[in-house]
């Protein structure tokens, strides 16, 4: 059973099934296409940092409340002005990190509606995507003399082919579900009444696994993909490898397959 979780902001809901092990993060500004305002901002961050530090949550799922949404990116009533102003009053300010770039545990998207701008740069930043057939995806900043500047230039050409990338990122045009699963941007498309249900079977396939392994794997993965070189990847898989093999869940996953038994998972 979910239970709510109190945060800063109603424009984002977060939900907790412990006998699930699995959060739940509802973009909840359904009048407003679920558009990020500085108080959802505050909202994820404030979610994700508890979902992170729970051991009991093993996985996460965004979602988009209404019909219409997933994320319509950032507000420009709001937000987009802000940033225009200070990138002219304002001594440059790096950001080295984006949406989750540091969050090992796994993260489910279950895109309805609209996936674009700010929307479709944190689904970059999550890692199983399944997508509605009414879901479309786009980047339309440079339609508006702006950019995308939640992670999409060095993000999107490592996750889909360059071509598709570079329409993405320089046309500011759309593109339907189907296409986003042709180019590899997503994982399914599914009608708009089994989304949630593909999205939990995913989940469920997940926990059914070693946390700590699935965790493991991941961190590997997003580390190495940052501009390692093979040496260096394969230096880091062997040193995080050995964290997975001492665990207690990797004797407990073996002995169960000897006993033809379901693996009973701790995390440790």
């Amino acid at each position: 059973m979910r239970t709510q979780v109190t945060l800063s902001t109603d424009h984002l809901i977060y939900e907790k099934d412990a006998e699930k092990k699995r959060a739940y993060i509802t973009f909840n500004r359904p009048d407003r296409m679920n558009a990020i305002s500085p108080e959802m901002n505050r909202g994820i961050s404030e979610a994700m940092d508890d979902f992170n530090s729970d051991p009991e949550m093993w996985i996460v799922i965004f979602t988009g409340a209404g019909e219409r949404a997933f994320c319509a990116g950032a507000d420009l009533g709001s937000t987009i002005p802000n940033a225009t102003a200070n990138a002219r009053s304002e001594p440059l300010q790096v950001n080295e990190h984006r949406s989750f770039d540091r969050v090992f545990k796994p993260i489910l998207a279950a895109v309805n509606g609209f996936c674009i701008a700010g929307g479709l740069e944190m689904m970059q930043g999550m890692d199983i995507r399944i997508a509605s057939e009414n879901a479309t995806f786009g980047l339309g900043e440079v339609r508006w003399g702006i950019v995308p500047s939640g992670g999409s230039h060095v993000r999107l050409p490592r996750q889909i082919p360059w071509a598709w990338a570079m329409e993405l990122l320089m046309t500011g045009q759309r593109i339907t579900a189907q296409q986003a699963y042709n180019c590899g941007l997503v994982n399914r498309v599914v009608a708009p009444d089994q989304l949630m249900a593909e999205t939990e079977r995913f989940a469920d396939m997940i926990c059914d696994n070693g946390p700590l392994a699935v965790r493991t794997a991941k961190e590997i993965a997003v580390r190495a993909s940052m501009g390692m070189s093979w040496e260096q990847g394969f230096a880091l898989e062997s040193v995080l490898a050995t964290r997975a093999f001492g665990s207690e869940d990797a004797v407990e996953g073996p002995k169960a397959f000897m006993e033809k038994r379901k693996p009973n998972f701790k995390g440790r």
